[in-house]
């Protein structure tokens, strides 16, 4: 069935209003920089700045990445890296603090700051993150007094472990010129609890959501303050009735599109359609948004939206990368200046030393994966490379754009999430300019591709028809962002159907701008004929009528419009295709300004490039020459079609197999050629199964485990070096059971499990190895 969507929003050319906002929460650096806030938006100086949160936790990382992983968060575009100090992991005896190796909370901050990233630590007490009691260590159980609340016994252990995290973080807070500009106090309190490992399986007990009610966000705080954690942002959780006291503390907010977690009722069989990628006004009290504030008055800000999801036992998924790109364009949509995902970076829970493991029993034991746009061993994932389109963007107009208010066409309270078929679309305005949020994805439903969508802005008595003529279409589960009445340089661009992703400066007199037209949609663009003096196209059409160009690219190749104004600007358009768009990295280095399409990861740092890449084969393309010639040297091969310029270097091809000895179908040793290690930055370890759960031990040691979802499991291997060369890995399926129960019907002591038909089989087992190709600068 053709559906037509032809839709009218009325605007008005107002200018937005912005006023001063939570007076308690600012300060200011050794620089004479202040942080504070409006009511939508954050500032340093009055300026606007749109943050982005990538959640990261050290403690479940080996600190030997944690620099380069740091890095590839800062590529795509992250500015703050909010992280866990997990009480269990540093404090699992009691009186015995642990900071060292992968738990160097001091380390881990400095290079945040090494590298122009900022920090949150979110120091609890209770942490929930899917750890052991919440993170609170076992032997509190043992203590006679109550967690969560202000008793005195309780209270004088979390001190003890806020002085420990301020002995920590000394010297390194934003007043001290450091990168913490942030304390998260407690998590979800009195929203959510965690069960006591000790006890559940036997009584079910639960740790506490919490007591004593806004006093006790209050008590944290004097006590982190007391302890040195003395920062201009202080937060708590604000969802599902959490405790968080405005005039103390940011509230922070989220989303989730994948709930494992109510599979905890063993009667539920479906996971519900969501209402998370419904467009709602954060402006107001909406679906999982009901401040018990003036949500005018506060900024709408984000510590929690899916950046992935784990698997449980009871729901096991294979995340939609698309989900993670349309949950950031429904917050911002929304009114979000502050996004935060998580978590960001995937991660291994460690081992402890009294208890086996630090997880919470319904998770894996080792794996915190996290289906995250960076995997648990540096994978860089489709979500990576979509976010990042939108994260140029932010940053690059965040200044205009954090000045935009939401506007919705239409009422969205009744709208269900299984309609499909209404073109689900808000603005972010401001002057009667802005920004069209398009999102047809939709989880646990297929959401249609949508064709001949015509939109009319109405602004006063002008109307501005998108498209010009016709209608534009969107392809399955894409979301976008389209501008109009956008200035561009010296002219006016009256809309696009293509969404803008990065803006670079040549030169004083000329401006490159680069678009992507979403996957479904034909690129055009409208300009304003008054400020240009000619338009010409690399490939495509271009029509010239009295008062406007109308200039519509190819789909097939990246496009260059070059718009010469009046004043003598020459200001370049780029268009690329929606695949070209996931590839495309820009950066400066050694002085220049590079816009480059690559499938590796890349992380730049002022003295070298380095790119990660699964092939021996590095190939990456210039667009339109924009490479330093240090880093076009690297290459040893060069051709040139066009605006690309493609460049490839070789390495020789690792071909190293592992050697395994089948047990039996469902267990396999697994050898590994001690000299792979020495030719890759990385080795994955990929196995493919049909069974239930995944174990890999070494010398009778669990390293990793997986809760099958169908994916392939990945195990990196570097860090298991040393253990490799003298031990094997012993890979071990547990069965899927058909028909299982467990017999008690003996007249002894005895439970007896059976099943009907048990399914393990190992499928395939290979090795992939991770290249690193370095391209160093020749500057002293």
């Amino acid at each position: 069935m053709q559906i037509d969507h032809k839709e009218t929003i009325i605007l008005t050319k107002e200018k937005n209003s912005f006023t001063p906002a939570l007076p308690a929460l600012q300060g200011k650096n050794l620089q004479d920089e202040m942080l504070h806030f409006s009511n939508h938006f954050m500032m340093v100086n009055d300026k606007p700045v749109f943050g982005i949160c990538g959640e990261f936790h050290f403690s479940r990382y080996n600190h030997t990445k944690w620099e380069d992983e740091l890095l590839k968060m800062k590529m795509c575009g992250v500015t703050i890296v909010p992280t866990y100090v997990v009480w269990n992991h540093h404090e699992e005896i009691k009186g015995e603090f642990e900071w060292k190796g992968s738990k160097d909370l001091r380390t881990f901050i400095q290079l945040c700051g090494k590298h122009g990233l900022q920090c949150i630590l979110r120091i609890g007490p209770f942490a929930h993150g899917e750890v052991r009691n919440g993170g609170l260590p076992d032997w509190l159980y043992g203590e006679p007094c109550r967690v969560r609340s202000n008793d005195a016994r309780y209270i004088y252990y979390v001190e003890r472990m806020y002085n420990e995290i301020g002995k920590q973080a000394e010297g390194l807070m934003y007043k001290d010129d450091g990168p913490v500009i942030g304390i998260q106090l407690e998590n979800e309190f009195y929203h959510a609890g965690a069960p006591w490992e000790l006890t559940t399986g036997t009584s079910n007990e639960w740790v506490s959501a919490g007591e004593d009610g806004e006093a006790h966000i209050l008590l944290l705080k004097e006590l982190a303050i007391q302890a040195g954690l003395v920062t201009p942002i202080y937060s708590a959780t604000g969802w599902g009735g959490a405790l968080a006291p405005t005039e103390e503390v940011l509230p922070l907010w989220g989303g989730y599109a994948f709930w494992p977690w109510v599979f905890y009722d063993e009667t539920v069989r479906e996971h519900p359609i969501t209402p998370e990628f419904i467009y709602r006004n954060y402006n107001s009290t909406t679906y999982n948004f009901d401040p018990n504030y003036d949500p005018q008055s506060i900024p709408f800000a984000c510590c929690e939206m899916g950046g992935g999801m784990t698997v449980f036992y009871n729901y096991r998924f294979s995340l939609p990368y698309r989900s993670v790109e349309a949950m950031a364009n429904i917050k911002v949509a929304g009114g979000c200046n502050f996004v935060g995902y998580y978590v960001f970076h995937g991660s291994s829970n460690p081992k402890g030393k009294t208890t086996p493991y630090l997880n919470e029993n319904a998770t894996p034991k080792i794996s915190y994966d996290y289906q995250a746009p960076i995997g648990e061993f540096g994978q860089i994932r489709e979500s990576y490379k979509r976010l990042k389109r939108q994260h140029y963007f932010y940053k690059d107009f965040e200044d205009s754009f954090c000045q935009t208010t939401t506007v919705l066409p239409h009422n969205t309270d009744d709208m269900r999430p299984d309609d499909v078929d209404t073109l689900r679309y808000a603005l972010r305005v401001n002057e009667g300019k802005g920004f069209i949020f398009i999102n047809n994805y939709q989880d646990h439903i297929q959401s249609p591709a949508k064709d001949n969508i015509s939109l009319q802005i109405q602004i006063e008595q002008k109307k501005l028809h998108i498209p010009h003529e016709g209608g534009f279409s969107i392809g399955e589960d894409v979301s976008c962002i389209l501008p109009f009445h956008l200035t561009i340089s010296d002219v006016q661009l009256e809309y696009a159907t293509a969404q803008l992703m990065k803006k670079v400066k040549l030169s004083d007199h000329e401006d490159a701008y680069f678009f992507f037209h979403p996957s479904g949609m034909k690129p055009s663009y409208r300009f304003e004929k008054q400020n240009i003096d000619r338009v010409t196209l690399s490939d495509g059409d271009v029509q010239m009528e009295s008062s406007h160009y109308t200039v519509t690219p190819t789909e097939e190749m990246l496009t260059r419009i070059d718009i010469h104004s009046k004043q003598g600007k020459l200001i370049r358009i780029y268009t690329m295709t929606d695949e070209q768009s996931l590839h495309f990295w820009s950066f400066e280095w050694n002085g220049k300004p590079h816009a480059i399409l690559s499938e590796a990861a890349l992380i730049v740092e002022e003295d070298r490039v380095r790119f990660e890449s699964e092939s021996e084969v590095l190939q990456v393309t210039a667009i339109d020459e924009l490479i330093s010639p240090a880093l076009a040297s690297f290459f040893t091969e060069r051709s040139d079609h066009m605006l690309l310029h493609e460049y490839s270097i070789k390495k020789e091809k690792i071909t190293s197999e592992p050697i395994l000895e089948s047990i039996d179908h469902r267990r396999t040793l697994i050898t590994i050629p001690s000299d792979i290690f020495s030719q890759c930055k990385e080795v994955l370890l990929n196995i493919s199964y049909d069974g239930d759960i995944g174990y890999a031990f070494i010398n009778n040691e669990l390293v990793h485990d997986n809760f099958n979802n169908g994916d392939v499991w990945q195990i990196g291997l570097s860090h298991l070096e040393a253990e490799l060369l003298h031990d094997p890995i012993y890979l071990q399926i547990s069965p899927l059971k058909e028909g299982r129960k467990v017999k008690s019907d003996s007249p002894m002591a005895a439970r007896t499990e059976i099943a009907n038909k048990e399914i393990a089989d190992i499928k395939s087992i290979s090795l992939e190895p991770v290249y690193e190709f370095e391209v160093l600068t020749n500057r002293k």
